[in-house]
């Protein structure tokens, strides 16, 4: 509550003001790296306060939390959209989003690998850890889960997902030479 004269105001909650300094700490963390970005830095390009950031977020960590889980959600939301078929063309298509998005001018690295290449060893109660492992946990899962849907054996699985986080990493193949492997791959790994 705030008093102003001698009026009592109840503060509200600013759902704006949350997203606007999530977006803010978002381009800073992707482009500079968590480790190099503070929280004044994030205030003064938030144009807030510390208080209204610290009653969003409570520290650094939540900050960084609430990132990734805005960055998998993106991830999530691109990657259900392309999808689409049965499993072999939903394999062929994860690793042909992946491979154009890796490709793109604002690409910068994957949120959640350079996060946990930063902080490589920190506690087991890190949420902002956890959340990383969990994306890539989660996704790996995934590509499985589609290569069990397709019949395929699971040595299939493994090599998409080595194939998905070279593409990630930067040292993956051009685009059209990514694609053309997961065909074959596939293709190779059709049951009888």
């Amino acid at each position: 509550m705030l008093w102003i004269g001698l009026f009592l105001m109840a503060r509200t909650e600013d759902p704006s003001g949350r997203q606007r300094i999530l977006a803010v700490a978002a381009e800073l963390f992707y482009v500079r790296g968590v480790r190099a970005v503070g929280m004044a830095e994030v205030i003064q390009a938030a144009g807030c306060g510390k208080n209204m950031l610290y009653r969003h977020f409570p520290g650094k960590s939540a900050l960084v939390a609430a990132y990734l889980g805005r960055a998998r959600e993106e991830r999530e939301a691109a990657t259900s959209a392309a999808l689409t078929g049965e499993p072999r063309e939903q394999l062929v298509a994860l690793v042909t989003e992946v491979a154009y998005r890796v490709r793109g001018s604002a690409y910068r690295g994957c949120a959640f690998r350079k996060y946990l290449a930063e902080f490589p060893s920190p506690g087991d109660d890190d949420e902002a850890t956890a959340v990383a492992r969990a994306y890539l946990r989660d996704t790996r899962a995934q590509v499985s889960e589609l290569v069990a849907a397709a019949g395929g054996p699971p040595q299939l699985g493994d090599r998409l997902w080595l194939l998905i986080d070279s593409l990630y990493s930067g040292t993956g193949p051009d685009p059209s030479v990514a694609v053309e492997w997961a065909r074959e791959l596939v293709a190779a790994g059709r049951p009888d």
